[in-house]
Parts: C-alpha cells; structure tokens; sequence
C-alpha cells in the first residue's frame, strides 16, 4: 500500500519576487497525485503541469497490467507461449526491477501478479488459509523465469500463467520520469507525488528546501521527523490499515512472494534515495524482508536510507539517519 498518509508535504503555494510554486491535486493511476511546479506565473506553472499529466498517461499505456492494450499485457497474454518485443524502456524497467529482485533475494518481485489472492484483507477471511493453499498460491512467481534477450527486445515469461504487476516500482518510475521531463522543459524546482512516491527538485521559492514530514503510523497524530529533500526521492510502504490477526500475529497485507505468507513484524518502511523508482521497489522489498535483514541490506547501499516503524511502534532508522536530528 502507497502509505500517502504517512508522507505530508509540508507545503502551500508560495509567492516570492519572479516565482510561484503551483500545486494541482488529481486522481491518476487509481490513486491520489499530486505535483507542484515552480515557475514565473500560474499559466507557465499550469503548461509544466499539462505536460505532466501527458508524461503519466504516456507511460501507464506502456506498463499497466490493468490496460490490455500495454506491453505489459501483451507478455502477460503470451506467458508460457512465445516472447514479446518490447521497447527500450520497457526492457530496461523490467530488467532493472529484476536487478533489485537480485538484491532483496526475491522478497521484491513483479512477477507477484501471478499470486492466487487467497489472503483477504477487507474483513472477511476468519481463518488462515491452509499451508498447502499458500505453496500453492505462489507457485508462478520468480523473476528467474523473466526471460529478457537484448539482442532481440523481448521480454518472455517461461511459465503459463505467470504475470507482471509493475505496480511495486512503476509509480517511482513514473515520479522520476516526470520530473526529467519537466526539468528538460525549464522547470527548475517542484514535486511529484504519485500516491507516495515523491519526488523533489530545487527549492522552494522562498530558497527553503522542500520537506516531508513522517508519522508513525500506530502514532498518527504526531509527526515524527521532518526532512528535507533536496533532489531526492522518499517512499513510505504501510500495512497499517490492511492487515489480519490469527493466533496473536499480526499479518500485513504486503505478502512475501517467495513464500504466500504475509509479510510480520513492519508497519511501515520509508526509504530515502536519488530516483523514486528506487526508493518504491526497495520499500516493499524491505518491508518483507524485515528490520534485521532489511536494515542490513540499506546499510550496504550507497546513497540509500530508510526509517522502517515495527508492529510495536518502535522506530529503527539506517546509519545514515539520526532520528533525534529531524524530531
């Protein structure tokens, strides 16, 4: 889940001598966005805002497996049959995807829309599914059988009825491309936020950095770190609204798709990076992954950190993060 909740942008719309930052809040990809652009006026704010919502609706009829006309689909379709030719952007986002699958050691991986949804999470379930349904709802998932040849620009899922679901990294995907879109058309400052995965560049009109504030979910009244970003990317995975309990544990929503089981222990990860695409695939690989492991994985990665909030409220945070800095 897009924990949008959990990431407030502390911002309004500044006016200072030559610059205004111009906010407009809409609903793409089924969920919330939101960007904000600087420039001289609201008309050349609202043109950079246009042409933001172009970039969105461009790449979601590349890569959405909700749209049968994508390529995404179209390898879906042909699972198990032949490959699929695809264009440079496409092969290169899947393989990068595959790259942080690698990373996490499969606890990050798109081909998780093949999953059986056999987990409930709308009130409904009152018993666990049994262990073998669970083996048995994860059986065509793993990026080992995402077969790309460069040579010839195909993508081919080895399995009948396997699936990609780009859902996990393409939104960050998306955040970053339309800010290097923007910042090629002469927009020298704002932020996108496609359902919380943000993105931000230059400063505010008033020189102030732009800043995020995180609560703790289990907390949600109070903020608990406020941080700048300064051409960086943050992105926040919750499962504290959707979850199950049997026998006393508590079951996220995000599940482990090398495993069916739930991801436990995490409520919340909030990774920090340079690309937003980054931050959202490595936010759901670490919240499966969990506090040890998942804190040990961000303290090997250059230029990444993240604040992960455990089923207790307790806040861990990477090296690189004094909490009691931002407080």
């Amino acid at each position: 889940m897009k924990s949008i909740i959990l990431l407030f942008l502390l911002l309004t719309t500044f006016i200072s001598v030559g610059q205004i930052a111009h906010k407009r809040k809409l609903s793409m990809l089924g969920s919330p966005f939101e960007i904000t652009a600087v420039a001289k006026d609201t008309i050349k704010s609202n043109e950079y805002i246009d042409l933001a919502v172009a970039e969105v609706k461009r790449i979601e009829n590349l890569i959405s497996d909700w749209i049968p006309t994508t390529q995404i689909s179209e390898i879906n379709r042909n699972a198990g049959i032949k490959p699929v030719k695809v264009n440079t952007e496409v092969l290169e986002l899947v393989e990068r995807a595959i790259k942080i699958s690698q990373i996490t050691d499969g606890a990050f991986d798109i081909s998780y829309a093949s999953m059986d949804k056999i987990w409930k999470f709308d009130g409904s379930m009152k018993v666990m599914p049994t262990e073998e349904a669970i083996k048995k709802s994860v059986v065509k998932i793993g990026y080992s059988n995402i077969i790309i040849n460069k040579k010839e620009q195909t993508i081919f899922l080895k399995l009948e009825g396997m699936k990609l679901g780009l859902g996990g990294i393409g939104q960050g995907y998306i955040a970053d491309k339309v800010k290097d879109l923007l910042v090629s058309k002469g927009c020298s400052s704002g932020i996108v936020n496609v359902s919380g995965d943000i993105n931000a560049w230059g400063k505010q009109p008033d020189g102030k950095p732009w800043n995020v504030g995180i609560v703790n979910p289990l907390n949600k009244n109070k903020i608990f770190a406020t941080f700048p970003l300064e051409d960086s990317a943050v992105e926040t995975s919750g499962s504290y609204e959707k979850y199950v309990i049997f026998n006393g544990i508590r079951y996220s929503h995000i599940i482990d798709p090398r495993t069916g089981y739930p991801a436990i222990g995490v409520v919340s990860v909030s990774v920090f990076a340079k690309q937003t695409e980054v931050a959202d695939a490595l936010a759901t690989g670490i919240f499966v992954l969990g506090v040890e492991v998942g804190l040990d994985l961000v303290n090997q990665l250059k230029g990444i950190e993240c604040i992960i909030v455990d089923d207790k409220g307790k806040i861990h945070s990477s090296k690189g993060i004094d909490i009691k800095k931002y407080n």
